[in-house]
C-alpha cells in the first residue's frame, strides 16, 4: 500500500537529542572523553572572566563547537553557526538544546578570539595527551618528529619590498588598487627584503628543489610511536632551520634520556644530532649522504636493531599531516598571526588525537571519569 505524502508540522516532539543521537555513534565516546577534560579545566576557565557584566558564551560550549568544526570540515564560523541551527548531532555535541537559540557567527568568533590563547589551548592539548597516559596508550620510549607547511592566508600579491621600492609596489593597473596587475619578472624577493602587507609574520618558503615559493607558517609535530599519537606540538615562521629548532624544544619537554627518535634526512645536521646526544636521546635519523657532504649519522647506529623500525614507522606521522590538512583547517589557515596559527594548530592535532582515541578505545569500556 503506497504510503501518504502528508506534510504537517508537527509542535512537539517526544524524543530527546539523547535519544535520537544512536547508542554507538562515534561522537559519543569523544563526547565523553571532551567533557572530562572540559571539566578538569574549570579553574582555568573561572581565571579568565569577570564576575560582572553580562554572561558570554560558555567556553565548554565554545571549545567544543570548534572540534566539531574540525570533525567535520566546516569551512567557516557562518557556515557552523547554520549547522548548529538545524543540525541536532552538532546540537547534542556543543550542549545545545532542541529549541535554544544559536549565537550570532560574529559573536561567536569574537568571544574566540578572546578565549583561546596559545597557553590555553596548549593546555587543552596537554590534557588530551595526558587522558591518552591515564589508559596506558602512550609510549615513553620511542618517538619520531616531522614539520609541514602551512599555507598562510595571503597572497603573493602581498609579498611587498620592505622599503617600498619594488616592482611590486607600484600599480601596474590603471589605477585597480583591490586587484592589480603585478609582474614580478626579474624582482629578486626574499624574507630580508620582502614581507606581506596582510600578514607581516608568513615568510616566503620554498618546500623543496623546483617548487615555487609560498607565503607559509611550519606546524611541527612530535609523534609517539607506540600508537601514532602526537604528544609535542610546535608553529613557528618557515625558515631552513626551524624544524630542527622545534624538535629540539619539544625533546626537551616530552623525550626522556635513551628514547629513540626517528626522523627524515632534513634532521641529518651534526649541531642538531649532538644536541640529541646530549639530551641521552638516541638519533635514529635518515642518513643524508651526497657526493658533497657526509652523514651525521654513526654507521653504527644504522646497524642498531631498532633503528630500520624508526625510520619505517616515522612515516606514520604524514598520516596526521594528511589528516589535518584534508579534515582539519591545516592546509591552508584563514587566520593571521604566528599566535593565531599557533592556536588553531594545537586545537587540529588535539581533535586528531581525540579521533585516534575513540579508534583505539572501541573494544575498552570507558566511563564519564576518563
Amino acid at each position: 500500500m503506497r504510503g501518504q505524502d502528508i506534510q504537517q508540522e508537527e509542535w512537539f516532539s517526544y524524543k530527546t537529542l539523547e535519544e535520537r543521537v544512536p547508542v554507538n555513534h562515534p561522537l559519543r565516546t569523544v563526547q565523553v572523553l571532551t567533557n572530562g577534560i572540559l571539566k578538569s579545566m574549570d579553574s582555568e576557565f573561572e581565571k579568565l572572566y569577570s564576575r560582572n557584566g553580562r554572561p558570554s558564551i560558555p567556553p565548554e560550549r565554545l571549545l567544543r563547537a570548534i572540534l566539531i568544526q574540525i570533525f567535520y570540515t566546516v569551512r567557516s564560523e557562518r557556515q557552523l553557526m547554520e549547522q548548529l541551527d538545524f543540525n541536532l548531532l552538532f546540537r547534542w555535541f556543543v550542549g545545545l538544546n532542541m529549541d535554544e537559540a544559536v549565537w550570532d557567527h560574529s559573536t561567536f568568533s569574537q568571544n574566540r578570539d578572546r578565549l583561546l590563547t596559545e597557553s590555553l589551548t596548549r593546555d587543552f592539548f596537554n590534557r588530551v595527551v595526558a587522558a591518552a597516559g591515564g589508559y596506558g596508550l602512550l609510549s615513553d620510549e620511542h618517538f619520531s618528529v616531522d614539520g609541514t607547511l602551512i599555507e598562510a592566508w595571503a597572497s603573493q600579491k602581498s609579498f611587498q619590498s620592505k622599503d617600498g621600492k619594488g616592482k611590486s609596489d607600484d600599480n601596474q593597473d590603471g589605477g585597480n588598487k583591490r586587484d592589480p596587475q603585478i609582474d614580478f619578472k626579474g624582482e629578486l624577493r626574499c624574507n630580508d627584503t620582502h614581507a606581506s602587507t596582510t600578514d607581516p609574520e608568513t615568510m616566503l618558503y620554498r618546500k623543496g628543489k623546483g617548487k615555487e615559493a609560498r607565503l607559509s607558517y611550519m606546524a611541527h609535530a612530535l609523534m609517539e610511536n607506540r600508537h601514532g599519537l602526537v604528544v609535542g606540538v610546535e608553529t613557528t615562521q618557515a625558515t631552513g632551520t626551524a624544524e630542527r629548532e622545534a624538535a629540539t624544544k619539544m625533546c626537551k619537554w616530552n623525550v626522556n634520556p635513551e628514547s629513540t627518535l626517528g626522523a627524515d634526512k632534513g634532521y641529518d645536521v651534526k649541531e642538531f644530532v649532538n644536541e640529541l646526544q646530549l639530551q641521552g636521546i638516541n638519533p635514529h635519523i635518515a642518513r643524508n649522504i651526497t657526493e658533497k657532504r657526509s652523514s651525521a649519522i654513526a654507521e653504527e647506529i644504522t646497524h642498531e636493531p631498532g633503528y630500520a623500525i624508526s625510520l619505517r614507522i616515522r612515516k606514520r606521522i604524514e598520516q596526521i599531516f594528511g589528516w589535518s590538512k584534508t579534515i582539519g583547517p591545516m592546509r591552508k589557515t584563514k587566520l593571521r598571526g604566528l599566535t593565531n596559527v599557533a592556536t588553531q594548530t594545537l586545537l587540529t592535532f588535539a581533535a586528531y588525537n581525540l579521533v585516534r582515541l575513540r579508534k583505539l578505545l572501541c573494544l575498552q569500556p570507558i566511563t564519564a571519569q576518563a
